[in-house]
């Protein structure tokens, strides 16, 4: 596939997701504990993806979106613009680190069966390439190495629909219990 027509193939996936949002008419926000309750990783983060359970605000922020979901996998789709660059002009790399964090974590999440959860307890982002101003579309895919009871490990890249990778990173997760409420 061309990158013209890799694009066209994002941009079309792209408005299919917000559409879906839209119409669910989903907003940034956190979930109610009652719409998480006895889901899995996996199908808390298919509800995000229509729209039943809320996004990330940060999402919206930065100019990104969840594109697909599967066990063990995540994909984000970003828009690398002005907002987001450093005073050198070209894209912070916060705003890379974060799409990253963001695959990572979610195909991490994918992984929990009910009443487990996780949080980050490393980060590795290394940019290899800046995201200059003909780069229109990004997207972060995020793919888990190893899931057990106490840790789990992830990768993830960062590139263009051309094929070009701009970063590339790993996390090491915590998995716990989530404490029953009180």
């Amino acid at each position: 596939m061309t990158q013209v027509n890799q694009l066209e193939a994002w941009l079309a996936q792209e408005q299919e997701v917000l559409a879906q949002l839209a119409a669910a008419g989903s907003v940034p926000g956190v979930a109610r504990p009652e719409q998480v309750a006895g889901k899995s990783g996996l199908e808390i983060m298919r509800a995000v993806l229509t729209g039943e359970i809320p996004h990330a605000a940060i999402a919206k922020t930065l100019d990104f979106v969840l594109i697909e979901v599967a066990e063990g996998r995540a994909v984000f789709q970003g828009t690398p613009g002005p907002a987001h660059l450093n005073p050198l002009g070209t894209i912070h790399g916060g705003w890379y680190a974060t799409l990253l964090d963001s695959a990572l974590g979610c195909a991490v999440h994918t992984m929990m069966p009910p009443g487990r959860a996780y949080t980050t307890a490393e980060l590795s982002v290394n940019l290899v390439r800046s995201i200059g101003s003909k780069v229109s579309r990004v997207r972060a895919e995020g793919k888990v190495i190893h899931c057990g009871r106490q840790l789990a490990t992830a990768e993830a890249r960062l590139f263009g629909p051309d094929g070009t990778l701009y970063a590339h990173a790993t996390t090491t997760c915590l998995v716990f219990e989530i404490p029953a409420p009180k």
